[in-house]
């Protein structure tokens, strides 16, 4: 049976041996898979420019074990290169679906969402909105979707003005001294992240869930990320 040729994203590759790659990529079909490129680094092979982050790319495996073997590999139409800010959150990105994802686990939404916020970064417009929700996405994809409609003890519907005290492992509570408005979590509900405010509020109420699903594994983009802040901060 011919092997079939897969919608794919590079996450992460590192060198392995003397002249291969191991990759973890993400596709639209088989969620998260684990591929050795054997020879990919050898000599001038065009395969090791191409097998980059954030190039989509059509690929195709052969093997049984949870590690398969790249038999091909080709690059699909380019998105814009990612630069500054962009780079940083689309590795961020990255970083989230490699922790927070399975193997073999299929999200071809989540995927599609990928693709589309890569899009987003690579014009460097409404970044921080469209991080969020890919944030949000990616919960709701792999089964710990936020509360967003109603409080859970009384199971009443969020207030717009009310505060709430937001419990990653449950959701809200009503509580005057909460984190997060009750208009955070009904924007958040509705995809509009217009409000400066709510965007800001939305960014902590998600690292918060987000960093409780990560249980305590630190994210090197993060990192980077402020590196380039405080180096900037510098420079001015």
């Amino acid at each position: 049976m011919a092997e079939r040729w897969h919608d794919a994203f590079v996450l992460h590759r590192r060198p392995w041996r003397e002249t291969s790659l191991w990759l973890e990529v993400f596709t639209r079909d088989h969620g998260k898979v684990a591929l050795l490129a054997k020879g990919a680094r050898k000599g001038k092979r065009q395969s090791a420019t191409y097998l980059q982050p954030f190039q989509p790319l059509k690929i195709r495996w052969h093997g049984k074990g949870d590690l398969k073997t790249l038999t091909g590999a080709e690059p699909c139409a380019s998105l814009p290169a990612l630069s500054g800010k962009g780079l940083y959150c689309g590795f961020y990105l990255n970083e989230l679906l490699a922790y927070l994802t399975h193997r073999h686990d299929p999200h071809p939404r989540l995927f599609l969402r990928y693709q589309e916020t890569l899009r987003v970064f690579a014009n460097e417009k409404a970044m921080e909105a469209r991080l969020r929700l890919f944030e949000m996405d990616l919960l709701m994809e792999i089964g710990y979707g936020l509360i967003l409609d109603h409080e859970v003890k009384y199971q009443e519907p969020i207030l717009p003005q009310a505060r709430y005290r937001y419990e990653p492992d449950a959701g809200p509570y009503l509580d005057p001294q909460g984190n997060v408005c009750g208009i955070t979590l009904l924007a958040l509900a509705d995809r509009q992240l217009d409000n400066p405010q709510v965007l800001r509020e939305a960014k902590k109420l998600l690292r918060q869930v987000i960093d409780y699903r990560l249980e305590g594994r630190p994210l090197k983009s993060r990192a980077l990320f402020q590196q380039l802040i405080t180096q900037g901060n510098h420079e001015t």
